[in-house]
């Protein structure tokens, strides 16, 4: 599901403990990123990381991610050149709803 013309995740929502891909497509891919990272969270930030994305044919970025939280996925990107892409300062967020047996 596009999130807007800057985000992809499928499956949207996620689902708790599942794995979710994310592609994005935002202002550091449009400023001609030759590399991009994920900075994520769960639930209001706990836990963060930073990964590595792979860089797509059309110069867009993607990269898998389990959903490890309870309620939410925060996130946010940034380029080799220290450049941040935090959503105007809002960052992202994904529901995380859970897996049911």
């Amino acid at each position: 599901m596009h999130l807007d013309n800057r985000i992809s995740i499928d499956p949207y929502p996620a689902i708790e403990d599942r794995v979710v891909e994310l592609t994005y497509n935002g202002i550091l891919k449009e400023s001609g990123a030759d590399n991009c990272w994920i900075h994520y969270g769960f639930d209001g930030w706990k836990s963060p990381e930073t990964k590595k994305m792979v860089k797509l044919p059309d110069g867009s970025f993607r990269t898998s991610i389990s959903a490890e939280g309870s309620s939410e996925i925060n996130y946010c990107f940034k380029d080799s050149a220290g450049h941040w892409d935090n959503n105007n300062g809002l960052d992202w967020r994904c529901d995380i709803e859970p897996a049911y047996m």
